[in-house]
Order: C-alpha cells, then structure tokens, then sequence
C-alpha cells in the first residue's frame, strides 16, 4: 500500500532563561507574520508563560501586558517568602487566572506541553493535562528564586531549565516532524567576555631606558583599603576584586547550569531550527526591559528565516 504525503507538523520549543523569554513574543511575531502556524507549542521555565499565552490564543494581550511592566510593577509580583525559595510565586500565578486564561491543557487551541524538574529525584516531567497556570507555575520555579509547586501526592516540581531548557525531545514526542527551538542562553558567556587591549602610552612618558619604574603614591594613614591597594601595587598583586551578592552568584551559576545542558541536549537532539537571540547583556530578573528583548527576538527569528523557508519548502 502507497504512503499518502502529508505536510509536516511544526512544533516549537520554547527555551527557559528567566527575563529573557519577552524574545519569545518577537518570535512568535514574526513567525505569525511569515505564516508559519506551529501545530505544536511546549516551553520551559519562561517558555511555558509565554508558549501557555499563545496556545490560549492571547498572546497579543500578553504582550500588550508585558510593555507596561516596569520596576515597580514588577516589584509588585514579589511575595517574599521564608521556605523553599525567595518568593512564593502567588501573586504572579493568580493575576495570569484572573486576567488571562486558566483551563486545562488538554482543552487548549494548540496542543501544549511544559517541563519541569522533580526536586527529589532529579526526574524529567511533562506536563500535558490539568491546570494549564499550574503547569506555569510548576516549570517556572527557579530553585532558591521561587518556592516549588507541590503536586498531588506530594511531588515537588521545579524549573524545567534544570533538565531540559529547550525542550525539543518533548516537541518530538508530542508528534513534530520539525522543531524549531528557540535558544536564549547561547551568548551568556560573552557577557562576561571582553578582549584584551594593548595600550602604549605616549613616547614622551616612557623612562628612560634602565630607569626604574615609578614609586606608587602612597596614601594617607586613615584608609585602610587604599593601603591596601598600595601593599598591592607595591608587591606586584592586582586589587581583589569586588564580590558579587548572593543573588547574582545563584544567578550566573543557574545560567551557566543551563547554558551547558542545553548545549548537550540540543547536541543529542538538535532541533531542525535554532533560533538565538543575543540577550547575555540582559539579568535574570530584567523583566522591565521587554522591548528590547522581544526586538532582540524579532531580529534573531527573521534571521533564521531562510533556514526555516528549507524545511517548509
């Protein structure tokens, strides 16, 4: 028996990265634009928000929403907390059931799927069926930022970017024959990298040959970490560097954490397209810099457009 063709299913994965997923919105934009109707959407972390709005159909409102988040308003969202994480979460999670959709997933426009990590036993879970704001709030529980979703029977759930940051294996099981992943941690490193510069300084400052170097100045009595810095100088030992806080520290290490295994991941099971903004310059908590995060993946989606149109012909 003849094997009809069929056109292809188009799944996107939607990868996690905390204030950088606003480039998702560009994404979806533009692919909206171009005319490519995903049939499948599945995110983690920030990829489940955004790919939830767009599979209940309001991504345009979520976006609207979104531009009007400044520092206070994002202040707001902020119920601090004693256990299990910073925040609690809450408050988020009940202005998405008041002012956007709460349904369960399977009654969703286009068929959904969000990651997380169980906390105890380090398990990949899909979550496909139930409260669609609870499979949000349950894939978006950065460890030590926000408390883990507890589950029925007692499972604690936290950040799918812990196993899985750009889920395309669940896209795949969910039945895509073309995956699109989107990829916000794929220049984080650079944001830390700077070049080495040669400066030379002017002829006319130079010493004279075999003249010894200059004596730094020393500084007065009353400042301890200016003499410091000259003990330093003096001995030849660069000034320690400033600590970075607490927050930033767990940050930068969960970047990293994700960079990589999203790497290996995607390295075992690439995606037929990748799109990667560039939004290293961006914090983890920047969530007040949403322009220039869904230009940024507006940029990023029209640059892949050309390896996208090979895929769909």
């Amino acid at each position: 028996m003849a094997l009809g063709r069929r056109a292809p299913r188009v799944g996107l994965a939607l990868g996690s990265g905390s204030a950088r997923g606003w480039a998702h919105i560009g994404v979806l934009q533009v692919l909206r634009e171009e005319g490519v109707q995903p049939d499948i959407v599945c995110g983690s972390s920030i990829g489940a928000l955004v790919g939830a709005a767009y599979a209940a159909g309001e991504l345009e409102r979520f976006s609207e929403w979104v531009h009007t988040l400044g520092l206070r308003e994002v202040f707001g969202f902020m119920d601090f907390n004693l256990a299990g994480g910073m925040l609690k979460g809450e408050k988020l999670i009940a202005f998405w059931r008041r002012n956007f959709a709460d349904f369960n997933i399977e009654d969703a426009q286009l068929p959904f799927g969000a990651v997380a990590t169980d906390l105890h036993s380090g398990a990949e879970v899909w979550l496909r069926e139930g409260s669609i704001a609870d499979a949000v709030r349950a894939s978006i529980a950065l460890p030590g930022l926000f408390t883990p979703m507890v589950q029925e029977g007692g499972r604690l759930l936290v950040d799918g970017g812990l196993v899985n940051p750009v889920p395309t294996s669940l896209a795949r099981a969910m039945g895509a024959d073309i995956v699109i992943g989107v990829d916000l941690s794929a220049d984080i490193l650079q944001r830390h990298m700077h070049p080495l510069a040669v400066v030379r300084k002017p002829e006319a400052d130079a010493p004279e040959e075999g003249a010894a170097p200059p004596e730094p100045e020393p500084v007065k009595n009353g400042d301890w970490m200016g003499r410091l810095r000259f003990w330093n100088h003096a001995n030849g030992k660069a000034p320690a560097p400033k600590l970075p806080s607490m927050l930033d520290v767990m940050m930068n290490s969960l970047n990293i954490m994700q960079m990589r295994i999203a790497r290996s991941r995607m390295a075992g099971d690439p995606p037929e397209v990748v799109i990667a903004p560039r939004l290293g310059h961006l914090g983890q908590l920047d969530f007040h810099r949403a322009k220039e995060a869904i230009e940024e993946g507006r940029r990023a989606a029209l640059a892949s457009l050309p390896q996208l149109h090979q895929f769909m012909g």
